[in-house]
């Protein structure tokens, strides 16, 4: 099955949520007018790293930025991924991501379960305490948020359970762009999935983001790769390459889980 995605890299203006849904709902449109099937967006991109005013911002999964979107997936027959801060009460917040449906349906929420300290993510945000996948009309779906990206055991539990594509909404900078090149491509060849991460350009707090949003495919092939500039860019996803590649090379086939366990390494004889 041959999914049509869109990757909506944008310069996120830092507290301003306004700007930004008015943003995406012209990214919105242009990725309807496009024929795309879903739009992916950045991590935290009604807000930016607005962390010190996130209880201003945050509201439940059903109200505030998240209805404005799901609003939007409507109006264009479009899913809509991306993270945004929610309110979970007793005065905590989560960096979320959220898939709406082409009705505007709320399918499924992920909490970001790695918090990246050089960004006082720990000060302000509660993180996850758990992983999620989407049911959608292309197969199982995980979803994941910038510095997860760096986790392999995350990836690869949704690899198992069934995923033949991961989502990936960042906020990541400069100078990290290697990293960010090589990490997904790694996830993508040891899982034989394909990743698709949408990155946010422009300057926020002292921090330069270089967007290079990318489309990965089960091969750690570069399907897309986006530049430094805002813009909308779509790519065809034909999902059964993942089933191909499995069983060209059947990874999960010669795994080795009694070894995995935590159970100590002998070390010499």
């Amino acid at each position: 099955m041959k999914l049509r995605i869109a990757l909506g890299q944008m310069d996120v203006q830092l507290g301003q949520p306004a700007l930004n849904v008015a943003k995406v709902a012209d990214m919105a449109m242009q990725a309807a007018a496009q024929e795309a099937d879903l739009l992916l967006l950045p991590e935290l991109w009604s807000t930016g790293y607005d962390l010190a005013g996130a209880p201003l911002y945050a509201t439940p999964v059903t109200d505030g930025v998240f209805a404005q979107t799901a609003v939007l997936a409507q109006q264009h027959r479009l899913a809509i991924v991306g993270s945004c801060l929610a309110d979970l009460g007793a005065g905590r917040v989560g960096n979320t991501a959220v898939y709406l449906d082409a009705h505007g349906r709320l399918q499924a929420t992920y909490r970001k379960t790695h918090l990246f300290r050089l960004m006082q993510e720990e000060q302000y945000l509660t993180p996850g305490d758990s992983l999620t996948l989407a049911q959608t009309p292309w197969g199982l779906v995980g979803l994941a948020i910038c510095y997860d990206l760096r986790f392999p055991e995350l990836f690869r539990r949704y690899a198992l359970e069934g995923a033949r594509l991961i989502l990936l909404p960042a906020e990541w900078p400069q100078p990290r762009l290697a990293h960010w090149r090589t990490l997904l491509r790694a996830r993508a060849i040891e899982n034989q999935l394909f990743v698709v991460a949408c990155n946010r350009v422009g300057i926020a707090n002292g921090q330069t983001f270089f967007g290079h949003s990318c489309v990965i495919d089960p091969w750690g092939e570069t399907v897309v790769e986006m530049g430094e500039e805002e813009g909308l860019e779509t790519a065809v996803l034909d999902l059964s390459l993942v089933d191909s590649v499995r069983a060209q090379i059947p990874i999960f086939a010669d795994r080795r889980p009694d070894l995995y366990a935590d159970q100590g390494t002998k070390i010499g004889n």
